[in-house]
Parts: structure tokens; C-alpha cells; sequence
């Protein structure tokens, strides 16, 4: 069995799939992280890209070799 690692993927892809999971935390999480930004003083593109990375590493891949 051969596992990789979200790093291991070219970067068109990290890409896509990194915009994905901003697009589907933005939607589940937009207000919460927005007023957390704005009590903490923190920039709301910075927290959403930490969890966007965080929920990559929930997802299931498949490779086909």
C-alpha cells in the first residue's frame, strides 16, 4: 500500500483543493471566524487559510496508479 501525503501532489492541485476547503469552511464557519478576528485583533484571510489547511486533513483521497 502506498500512502501520500496532501505535500506530495503537484501544485495545480494543492491549489484546488485548498481553495475547496476555504470555499466549504467559509460556508460552515464564515461568522464565527470573522467575529474571532475581529475580538482577537487577527486577520480573517490568516485564520482562514490555517483552517482550511486543518480541514484538508479530514478528507478521504483515492489514488489510482
Amino acid at each position: 500500500m502506498i500512502y501520500l501525503n496532501y505535500t506530495h501532489l503537484d501544485a495545480e492541485t494543492q491549489e484546488r483543493l485548498i481553495s475547496q476547503s476555504k470555499a466549504e469552511i467559509e460556508a460552515k464557519y464564515g461568522n464565527d471566524l470573522k467575529a474571532y478576528a475581529i475580538e482577537n485583533g487577527l486577520g480573517y484571510a490568516d485564520i482562514l487559510e490555517e483552517e482550511a489547511i486543518k480541514n484538508l486533513y479530514n478528507y478521504t483521497y483515492t489514488f489510482r496508479i
